[in-house]
């Protein structure tokens, strides 16, 4: 097996993610989008293809650092989630390590009440 870059190793850990996790009305998919500056969570139910609730970084204002940031989209989300009567969501690291930001916005939206 040739030795793969970066890109090429998060490709693989998205695709392997995906094949095994599946959002649906009652449990939507929490799936997470990391840029350099700013994260990206939505919750998407895979079986109507329909997104029920999104938040990022952009709306929480200034923040000390990212990984701060990420916590309060995780709590963002989970408040959205509430207002969508949604309870629980499978989480979709997105192909991302399970740390930093990535983890900060899961703690977020667990500690609002979200069964992630």
């Amino acid at each position: 097996m040739p030795v793969l870059d970066k890109r090429g190793q998060k490709n693989r850990r998205r695709a392997r993610i995906r094949r095994k996790v599946q959002g649906t009305a009652e449990r939507p998919r929490l799936s997470v989008y990391r840029s350099n500056t700013h994260i990206y969570a939505q919750l998407i139910d895979d079986l109507q293809g329909r997104t029920l609730a999104a938040a990022d970084s952009r709306e929480v204002g200034e923040t000390e650092n990212r990984t701060e940031a990420a916590r309060k989209v995780g709590e963002l989300i989970a408040r959205r989630a509430d207002d969508a009567d949604v309870e629980a969501a499978v989480f979709d690291r997105g192909g991302n390590k399970y740390h930093g930001r990535v983890a900060a916005l899961a703690e977020g939206a667990r500690s609002n009440g979200l069964k992630v």
